[in-house]
């Protein structure tokens, strides 16, 4: 029962104000010192050396590098272009085109505040330009910068993967689907909005140079701009589900490609490495270090009998495989409002997945559905990460409430996202199957 009083304690510690490191790491101290005294310092050394030499680690900090470095490269700015091109003339254009824009973006960095400010910086100037309503410029950029949580690559799958204990490359490819499928309901309410409400999305009718430009001529723009994230994509995600590459060596890749991007567009100076260097160091450090606290936290619930005793209650309420599905969901979902994505991830699903198992449900089924929600929780506000990026990208008039109204579409869209998985396991399960059944030909 002692080890049940750990979760009060900890979101005690983060409602007064604690970093939730700090509060995980606390409440694992003192309840491993009330039941195990001086013995707690080996298993802290222990799960400490556990987290420092998972090489499948390695991969977070090449990832943030790759963001980083492509930050910097210049394949944004003619990406930005060459959609731009194609779209401008549909109801709600350009943020269509901010939206393909994310989708290919965020699969070749992994990394979601790296892909909101980029498009950001590129997309709100042009929207504000032509007098899009400033909610729909703010649901397009926070709901599009953070489809890097629910598209591969992706830093979040690299953490979820082992505190799920699945793999990260069926993960990668499982979540392909899902994440293609968001982005077009995306584009699918932006297109029917604008036609309803034009107002919201005006169509772009004035001529300019873009369209004296032949059929060739942009096929040919647009052909330059896709190949280098193309060529990102194909590096890291194209080796992981070819079997060519792990998912560390496959973002070792990705890191490299990226440096020579920046070379090969003359955007790379030492000032910028430097930069992209110290930003890789800071995020690494802060996933470790919660990562670390986490572990400590699961570890020390673990060792009290807390899986057995959770195990219990569940049996003892005789709830149903899906009751006790959704309950799961539910609650990362109440946790998204106040939690950040790495916290929810190392307080619940070390708890959530040996039940989910023990019930019969597929684990990667399960995670992918953790990651819908966990997308959900970049919108929902207090917390809301996607919020703090664009107020950090858009100018003043640009308000909160603006911001705040203009993310809900969005999430509703993610909940029936949620839904068309949850009814169909094989837009998660078909793929890995069919690459794993393709590599044992």
């Amino acid at each position: 029962m002692l080890s049940l009083l750990m979760f009060p304690a900890l979101f005690v510690l983060i409602f007064l104000g604690f970093p939730v490191a700090f509060s995980l790491i606390g409440s694992a101290f003192i309840f491993g010192i009330f039941t195990f005294g001086d013995a707690v310092f080996f298993q802290f050394i222990s799960k400490i050396e556990g987290i420092a030499s998972n090489f499948i680690l390695a991969a977070v900090p090449l990832f943030v590098f790759m963001g980083s470095m492509l930050e910097r490269s210049g394949i944004a700015q003619q990406l930005f272009s060459a959609i731009h091109m194609w779209t401008r003339r549909l109801p709600g254009g350009l943020a269509i085109g901010a939206i393909i824009m994310c989708i290919i973006f965020a699969a070749s960095t992994g990394v979601i505040g790296a892909t909101e400010s980029v498009v950001g910086l590129l997309a709100i100037p042009a929207m504000l330009k032509h007098k899009y309503s400033h909610s729909l410029i703010s649901g397009t950029i926070c709901a599009g910068g953070s489809l890097g949580t629910i598209i591969p690559p992706s830093v979040v799958v690299v953490v979820l993967g082992p505190i799920a204990d699945v793999s990260i490359g069926d993960l990668m490819v499982g979540m392909i689907f899902p994440g293609l499928i968001l982005a077009s309901l995306y584009i699918i309410y932006i297109i029917i909005l604008c036609i309803v409400r034009p107002e919201n999305g005006p169509t772009i009718n004035e001529e300019d140079e873009i369209d004296r430009l032949s059929f060739n001529q942009k096929m040919f723009i647009t052909f330059k701009a896709l190949v280098p994230p193309l060529l990102m994509i194909f590096s890291v995600l194209g080796s992981i589900m070819l079997g060519w590459a792990a998912p560390t060596e496959a973002a070792a890749l990705g890191a490299a490609g990226a440096l020579i991007l920046s070379v090969i567009y003359k955007k790379f100076t030492l000032k910028t490495f430097k930069e992209a260097l110290i930003k890789t160091i800071t995020i690494t450090a802060m996933i470790m270090f919660i990562l670390m606290a986490g572990s400590l936290f699961t570890g020390v619930f673990a060792a009290t009998g807390g899986m057995s005793l959770m195990k219990e209650i569940v049996n003892s309420f005789n709830l149903s495989p899906w009751f006790l599905l959704f309950a799961f969901l539910g609650i990362i979902f109440i946790a998204g409002f106040f939690l950040e994505w790495i916290s929810i991830l190392l307080i619940f699903i070390p708890i959530f997945i040996p039940l989910i198992v023990l019930v019969g449900f597929d684990p990667v089924w399960f995670c992918v559905l953790v990651l819908i929600m966990i997308q959900t929780s970049y919108l929902t506000p207090p917390m809301a990460p996607a919020i703090f990026y664009l107020r950090g990208v858009s100018p003043a008039e640009i308000t909160l409430s603006s911001m705040y109204k203009g993310v809900i579409p969005f999430v509703l869209i993610q909940i029936v996202a949620l839904i068309v998985v949850l009814i169909f396991p094989e837009t998660v399960t078909w793929l890995p199957e069919r690459l794993l059944g393709f590599e044992g030909q």
